[in-house]
């Protein structure tokens, strides 16, 4: 898991596993959002596998899959509405973090 840090309360990450949710938890992270599409790699962990561990660690969690190359009105929208919504600090992964920023990015243009 690498870490991106886009403002003070969003950061961007890798793809994460369950295991590192002590680690994200000690760092004061509060909500979690998964921009990736299950099955998009063999192997990687669901997003409901993630969920689940993710709401027993404390943690609030959203599942937001984008398509690599193609974000849309409606996904901005959705990032908008979770960035308002969820307790912060917040942390956004997909497969290497750039979705994340990509769409973190769109949603803060207004």
């Amino acid at each position: 898991m690498q870490l991106y840090a886009l403002s003070p309360d969003f950061t961007a990450a890798s793809q994460i596993t369950p295991d590192d949710l002590p680690t994200i938890v000690s760092q004061g992270f509060r909500s979690i959002i998964c921009m990736r599409p299950d099955a998009e790699e063999y192997g990687q962990p669901t997003a409901e596998s993630l969920k689940d561990a993710a709401v027993a660690a404390g943690l609030q969690f959203a599942f937001l899959p984008v398509v690599p190359g193609h974000i849309t009105e409606h996904e901005v929208t959705q990032m908008r509405r979770a960035l308002k919504e969820m307790n912060g600090p917040i942390l956004g992964y997909c497969r290497s973090g750039n979705r994340v920023g990509q769409l973190w990015t769109l949603a803060q243009q207004g």
